[in-house]
């Protein structure tokens, strides 16, 4: 069986590292000899030659080089790999909370199992979408602790069947051999206590210090040994001020002889030197929130005695006599403890016996072969992971559709343009792109469940656009919270978004009063049709008279369509090539209602033209953005200009998927070509997290949208646009599975006669 293993590993001085050289050594003496398993080893800077990595590192990943994850996953596809090992702890992975990982375990098409060395008790938003979706995309997640089991199920909702509780490997102690250190000074005719592992406030060592003075009294014999470099991140911004706060405690307490630094990350078979040395170890954390700890497990398993806070990993491993535990800070209760088994030999020596036996439970020989039997079991099934596809969208598996976070960015002038995470920002004020992009959504939510939420709204954002209308009918944009005006007129953007807005609500009015309120609205801004520079304004322009056009027979409007729709045809002619077809040099935002405009302009005019043109642009912008099997818009930093092989990824915007999963809808009513009913869906599924991070940015929790995908994760804001693009998207969707299932109707009709 041939693995591939994913994670830190050595040289690099990192507990993970080491944790995966040792889990590898006890799973390949289980496998056969001539097996061709390798490492993706994850490095902590740019530079490729930073360690040097032994013969069986494949792939090295760069952690902030997205772009090395995808090419890992094709090195573990290409490679001889049957299964994959990979080890998760937030931090050593790039992006936000380690959120690169992602798209990476999405193109593994090898059977997985992921082992958790976190599982933390309350994740942000992220660190539990990352958390679910790794386990989604495992055939098993391994644990070291039951409370992690439990967090698993109760917090992130992992299935209980795929969870395997695993204990923290230790080494293979041989407890008969000659130990060097106790020739040394500081251990020779001494009682130790050791602590080890990377040095930060969260350690708590002061409470072992401020213990001391009380046990040197009794124990004038005691020493205490403190193991283990700074942790990195904390040495690069704050140096060595917690190790010399540490060293001004004990001299200012007297007890500095007693205390012995080792500034070092100790190699294994040298620490387990020190812990045979030891007779009592202390990990003094001063918080609970611990799921794992090898440095204590280390500890059980030398048969030391060991004395500890009560974090949740040392709740579990030192219950029946195999530690003692100690307050959280109370430096006098760990005195307490120390004196008592430094006092009794016989109590010491039944601690130390029972962490010896429990710990031959735990060495890594037996260890690996728990997991060459788990992978065993993995290798045979169908592989879980990998990039499947996208499952058909019906009525029942989307999310419930609900307004409260729509009704929570809505006061009584219409709906604030932007929000702090999902709280409405008022400072930002209003902007009417926003509020016609409601006036629409609501309509469509009135006229697809009878909402009276909705039909409640609605009145709200019709008359914020009669406020924001100008007395020559043309439009502002920008509205304070104050109701201040903030610009005398708005782009071309906002006034085609608003005329179509005014379209589609003439024509889907639930009352006569709203649609002849909204008919002199469009009426009264016609004029300004003629100034109009910008293609974006010719197209959103074009939607809108196309709605009205569907419903009311006008030539003046039908004749403004048509001077609109012949710029577009002319800005595509002059621009377009044999190998770029499109309407302007660059792909830019809002992409997607360009070739949608003109589809709704043949639709309303039988110009074959516009149908010639809509498609053509629709199949390029569809290659561009489909292109990976998933959804993957134009990103806003940086666009895609003609001649140019570099795309943006990023900065992704919900608008775009908005306006492609509209645009696939008005292709198939057009052409009834039901591909693109499968399409708009995979595009939808951006929403929901099919998508270049693999995270969902619709919040199942406040009902919002996020603002976008960005190159380190999500933007975690849910301004008004973003949730409106998803809201519209949905209603959309509905549309389109009555459509479809209307047409599925008319085959069955059709054949049932034949």
């Amino acid at each position: 069986m041939n693995i591939a293993y994913i994670s830190t590993y050595t040289p690099r001085a990192c507990g993970l590292a080491t944790f995966n050289l040792n889990l590898k050594n006890a799973i390949e003496s289980n496998n056969s000899k001539d097996n061709k398993s390798f490492v993706i080893a994850i490095n902590d800077s740019d530079n490729l030659n930073q360690y040097h990595y032994p013969e069986d590192v494949r792939f090295i990943i760069r952690q902030q080089s997205q772009k090395d994850y995808i090419k890992a996953a094709n090195v573990i596809n290409q490679g001889s790999a049957d299964v994959c090992v990979m080890q998760h702890e937030f931090g050593i992975y790039g992006g936000e909370s380690g959120v690169y990982i992602l798209p990476m375990l999405y193109r593994i098409n090898k059977p997985l199992i992921t082992i958790l060395h976190t599982v933390l008790q309350e994740p942000n938003y992220l660190q539990k979408l990352i958390i679910k979706e790794i386990a989604e995309q495992s055939a098993r997640i391994v644990v070291m602790a039951q409370k992690a089991v439990d967090f698993l199920v109760d917090i992130y909702e992992v299935p209980l069947y795929k969870i395997e509780l695993i204990e923290h490997g230790v080494p293979d102690y041989d407890i008969n051999d000659a130990n060097p250190l106790l020739e040394n000074s500081f251990f020779k005719n001494k009682r130790t206590l050791i602590t080890f592992g990377l040095l930060s406030r969260n350690k708590g060592l002061e409470t072992v210090i401020k213990a001391l003075p009380s046990i040197v009294e009794k124990h004038p014999d005691i020493s205490y040994t403190i193991i283990g470099s700074t942790h990195p991140s904390i040495k690069a911004s704050q140096g060595e001020e917690y190790r010399d706060s540490l060293k001004q405690l004990a001299k200012g307490l007297g007890v500095s002889d007693y205390v012995h630094f080792i500034d070092s990350f100790v190699p294994e078979d040298e620490l387990v030197n020190y812990l045979r040395a030891a007779e009592i170890y202390i990990t003094p954390y001063l918080n609970e929130a611990q799921i794992t700890s090898g440095t204590l497990s280390y500890a059980v398993g030398a048969g030391c005695a060991v004395i500890s806070t009560p974090y949740w990993h040392a709740q579990e491993l030192l219950a029946k006599d195999r530690g003692k535990l100690f307050a959280f800070k109370s430096y006098q209760q760990l005195s307490d403890i120390i004196e008592e088994l430094l006092s009794d030999d016989n109590k010491l020596a039944a601690i130390r016996e029972n962490a010896y036996q429990y710990g031959l439970k735990i060495r890594y020989p037996k260890i690996g072969a728990r997991y060459f039997e788990l992978l065993n079991e993995i290798s045979t099934q169908k592989a879980l992971t990998g990039a499947k596809e996208s499952f058909t969208i019906d009525a029942e598996r989307l999310p419930s559709f609900n307004l409260d976070y729509v009704k929570r960015l809505t006061d009584d002038t219409g709906i604030v343009q932007h929000a702090r995470y999902g709280i409405p920002n008022l400072k930002e004020g209003y902007c009417m792109d926003d509020n016609v992009r409601a006036l629409i959504m609501v309509l469509m939510a009135y006229n697809q469940y009878k909402n009276k939420e909705a039909l409640d709204l609605l009145p709200i954002y019709l008359s914020f656009i009669q406020y924001m209308q100008c007395d020559d009918g043309n439009f502002r944009n920008f509205l304070s919270f104050r109701r201040e005006y903030l610009d005398e007129y708005g782009s071309d953007d906002s006034f085609g978004r608003t005329l179509w807005s005014l379209g589609y609500m003439v024509c889907n009015s639930p009352n006569n009063s709203y649609k002849e309120f909204s008919k002199e609205l469009f009426f009264n801004s016609l004029k300004h049709i003629d100034n109009l520079e910008h293609i974006r304004g010719f197209a959103n322009s074009i939607i809108g008279l196309s709605h009205y056009l569907t419903c009311n027979s006008d030539k003046e409007v039908r004749n403004r369509l048509i001077f609109l729709a012949d710029k577009m045809v002319k800005a595509f002619n002059e621009q377009s090539s044999s190998d770029w077809h499109w309407f302007e040099d660059k792909l830019t935002y809002d992409n997607a209602i360009l070739p949608m405009a003109l589809l709704k302009a043949y639709e309303v005019t039988d110009e074959y033209i516009y149908k010639e043109i809509a498609f053509k642009a629709l199949d390029f912008l569809d290659k561009e953005t489909l292109d990976k099997g998933y959804y993957n818009p134009i990103g806003n930093d940086g666009w895609f200009y003609r001649n140019s092989k570099k795309k943006a990824i990023f900065d992704q915007q919900a608008i775009e998927t908005m306006g492609a999963v509209m645009m696939y809808f008005q292709a198939y009513k057009v052409s009834g070509d039901v591909s693109y009913i499968k399409k708009m869906q995979q595009t939808f599924l951006w929403f929901l997290g099919e998508n270049t991070l693999r995270v969902p940015l619709y919040d199942y929790e406040t009902n919002g949208c996020c603002d976008g995908l960005t190159m380190i994760g999500l933007n975690r804001n849910q301004g008004a646009e973003s949730t409106l693009a998803y809201f519209i998207s949905y209603l959309t969707i509905l549309q389109a599975l009555e459509k479809e299932y209307e047409f599925d109707l008319v085959d069955k009709s059709i054949q049932y006669k034949n």
